[in-house]
């Protein structure tokens, strides 16, 4: 008999910053090291040490790049930890480009705190440094997916397909002759750039995303929506922003965009890409042609229809051009990047229109946005909100109930326990009546910083 315990460190009680310890008596492993985003006080706790001994911590495994399951890595490398980073090829791939492009905003925000003395800390300082998250690349392996590796005598684990975001994968673990299954976040079945998400068969306990627990994804027709909302933009002279995620909603706005134009849907209206990250992110596609269905040749198509913008003089030069545009640009939930420029010079004109594509976290500018603010804070200043804001839930990368009650489809024997994570305490607690009343399963909700205890 051997004892093992889990440490819930992010994404418990809350969708962000993924991190869950697994202490045994061969190998402690951390599956995702994300950041909160979000509350602030959530994002606060990014600068608290995590309370266990980071330098005791063997290896770290990926479920898939996104911030919230990755943005903490180099705070991680600074507080010891010297084991490997180990993910599939394509999540490590985004990882990089994420962390790169993560350390660069903070460091440009502590800058700009600095130079205009908004920041309650004197200096501000960057969450981490481009140089830091260089080292923690030093760190990273690849690993081929649906291959078991041993990690000690008694540990394995492999990953698995799970749709999402281009590289996501699930991670079963066998733990002295246990099943641990990790979800991740889990794909669509039909989604427009990936494969659907396969399903684990079996598992004694299971660690579950549930965004979207409680709801199910509207019926609505996205391509519907854009036309219609090119043609106002068309017609009233003004501008279309999307802010998006840079990994997979940009490159699905993109394919979309691109085959409105194809099929003669809606004019040839400039469309401006600035994501630097997004822009990175496509060569990520181009690398891992197998990771999902686009056909190159359109993928090449879709890219040469794009204005793709590589410098913060060009952005002006985009805000500064009169003509009607369509803009994509990060960040998702307006919590940072470029789209903070473009909202700061367009959003307080009638003409402008917003469209919010996706989850929209809790104090996030996005939700904000989404609850009709008439005002929005950023650069340390109040911004009136006078464009009009649209909003399109079904872009989402995120499987919704009915998408998670299949997922769990396929698993032969009953879980020992199911531990919800990665949600809102409304959406948990729904999906947690709707397993216990479709399965009979024991489901859990467990609470941040929580530790549990297990005998196998």
């Amino acid at each position: 008999m051997q004892t093992l315990k889990i440490h819930f460190l992010g994404a418990a009680g809350t969708v962000t910053g993924s991190k869950f310890l697994i202490e045994t008596p061969e190998k402690n492993i951390l599956i995702d090291c994300g950041m909160f985003q979000g509350l602030k006080e959530l994002r606060e706790k990014n600068w608290e040490h995590l309370p266990i001994e980071v330098s005791e911590i063997d290896v770290v495994l990926l479920t898939h790049g996104h911030l919230d399951h990755t943005g903490y890595l180099p705070r991680l490398v600074k507080q010891g930890f010297r084991g490997k980073i180990i993910g599939t090829a394509p999540t490590l791939a985004i990882t990089k480009i994420i962390l790169l492009d993560s350390a660069k905003i903070h460091e440009e925000e502590a800058e700009r705190a600095n130079e205009e003395g908004y920041s309650k800390h004197k200096p501000a300082e960057p969450f981490y440094s481009v140089q830091e998250a260089e080292v923690t690349l030093g760190f990273f392996k690849a690993e081929e997916k649906d291959q078991w590796i041993e990690l000690s005598e008694n540990i394995k684990y492999r990953f698995r397909y799970n749709g999402h975001i281009i590289g996501a994968t699930f991670i079963e673990l066998e733990i002295f002759g246990k099943t641990f299954v990790f979800s991740g976040d889990i794909g669509r079945e039909h989604d427009l750039l990936l494969s659907p998400p396969e399903k684990p068969g079996y598992a004694d306990y299971l660690f579950m995303e549930s965004t979207y627990g409680n709801k199910l994804h509207p019926q609505e027709s996205v391509s519907d929506k854009l036309v219609e909302l090119i043609n106002k933009t068309i017609h009233n002279r003004g501008n279309l922003i999307i802010p998006s995620f840079a990994v997979e909603r940009l490159q699905t706005l993109m394919f979309l965009l691109w085959k409105l134009y194809d099929e003669n849907r809606i004019p040839n209206i400039p469309i401006f890409i600035d994501s630097p990250m997004g822009n990175n992110a496509l060569s990520v596609f181009q690398n891992f042609p197998d990771w999902h269905k686009i056909p190159m040749k359109d993928f090449n198509a879709m890219n040469n229809r794009m204005n793709i913008i590589t410098s913060y003089k060009e952005t002006w030069e985009t805000i500064d051009n009169p003509q009607p545009k369509v803009v994509i640009a990060g960040s998702g939930m307006v919590t940072g990047g470029r789209v903070l420029t473009y909202l700061k010079q367009m959003k307080d004109k009638t003409n402008t229109t917003v469209l919010l594509v996706g989850y929209q976290a809790e104090g996030t500018r996005g939700r904000q946005m989404l609850e009709g603010a008439h005002e929005l804070k950023f650069f340390g200043k109040y911004y009136p909100v006078k464009a009009e804001i649209h909003h399109i839930e079904s872009l989402s990368a995120h499987a919704d109930q009915q998408g998670l009650l299949d997922w769990t489809s396929n698993i032969k024997n009953k879980p020992e326990e199911v531990f919800l994570i990665h949600g809102e305490p409304t959406a948990q607690d729904a999906f947690r009546i709707k397993l216990r009343d479709t399965y009979g399963w024991k489901v859990t909700i467990p609470k941040l910083y929580e530790i549990m205890e297990f005998i196998v």
